[in-house]
């Protein structure tokens, strides 16, 4: 079993082609051997007119995998192809970084009815979902039971993480932009709303109420994170409250030690368990020596990709 990043641009454009009737194969990364380029789950769609959306290397044999989908469709079978410095198409495709994949390349035909629309909801929902490649009947579906064996790749997708940041200071102007840069889905919490302003952050949900109003507006998940920047216990301990109470992957404060030292006695005053306050990252960030905001900002988000990635 497989963990991968659910791709939002593969499975809009699969649903919208099969609502259209439009013909198409689904190749996806099911093995890797040394330096390859993308991840096991890696995904790449080829229309039946040659149009592509995705990838499942560096750019170095999406040439050929393009060639393999179209004899592909015509025959309506799947087909493992193979990728290696060993292999002479290989070099010809330019795979020579030292990697090798394997590229399970299935036809429309062979996809279970209704997969992108499940997936499609799924993500709307912020859900992980399983699908399971099936290489003896060359087939791929959601995944229904919990079997499983060598002739079978099952893979959890999962959404793109989203994150709650509770203050809109100067260094969430830095944060912002790098988070959606790295594939975050922001939300921006501050009651301040001389502050939180679309002026300030455009094109990410800006919400002006106090966070633990906010935040009960959404259906936490594993897949969310929150980070604290206001210095403000009346804002930043009334999203901590809700967040602790829930299976986020990722909890941060910005702060000192002694700041820190101070939020956990606050929270164990309002019946906060011992336990759930170590879930916080406290201070907020890697320790890089970061001094100004954007170093700051670098620091909070390469915690933040640790945590994530620690679960995938």
């Amino acid at each position: 079993m497989q963990v991968s990043d659910l791709d939002i641009d593969i499975v809009n454009t699969a649903h919208t082609w099969d609502k259209e009737k439009r013909d198409f194969s689904l190749a996806i990364v099911i093995k890797t051997w040394g330096s390859s380029p993308r991840q096991i789950g890696s995904m790449m769609l080829i229309r039946e007119d040659g149009h592509v959306v995705g990838s499942v290397s560096g750019g170095c044999v999406e040439g050929a995998v393009i060639i393999g989908a179209k004899d592909i469709l015509a025959c309506s079978s799947a087909e493992i192809l193979e990728f290696g410095v060993a292999d002479q198409d290989a070099w010809s495709v330019g795979l020579s970084c030292g990697g090798k994949i394997s590229v399970f390349i299935c036809p429309r035909k062979k996809i279970q009815a209704s997969l992108f629309e499940r997936l499609y909801l799924a993500n709307v929902n912020r859900d992980n979902f399983q699908i399971q490649c099936d290489f003896c009947c060359g087939e791929i579906s959601e995944r229904q039971d919990l079997s499983s064996n060598e002739n079978c790749l099952t893979l959890i997708l999962k959404p793109k993480p989203r994150l709650f940041i509770v203050g809109a200071v100067h260094i969430t102007q830095y944060l912002v932009p790098m988070a959606r840069g790295a594939g975050f889905e922001i939300v921006l919490i501050d009651p301040r709303s001389q502050f939180a302003t679309s002026e300030r952050f455009p094109e990410i949900d800006i919400i002006n109420d106090w966070p633990d109003e906010a935040l009960k507006k959404y259906i936490l998940n594993e897949n969310d994170c929150l980070v604290t920047l206001t210095h403000d216990p009346k804002i930043d301990d009334s999203a901590l409250i809700i967040a602790l109470d829930s299976p986020l992957f990722s909890i941060s404060c910005l702060g000192s030690k002694r700041t820190h030292s101070a939020r956990k006695s606050r929270l164990q005053n309002k019946g906060i368990h011992e336990k759930q306050i170590l879930r916080i990252n406290g201070p907020a960030g890697l320790d890089i020596n970061a001094r100004n905001p954007a170093e700051i900002a670098v620091s909070i988000l390469a915690e933040l990709i640790k945590d994530w990635r620690r679960g995938t």
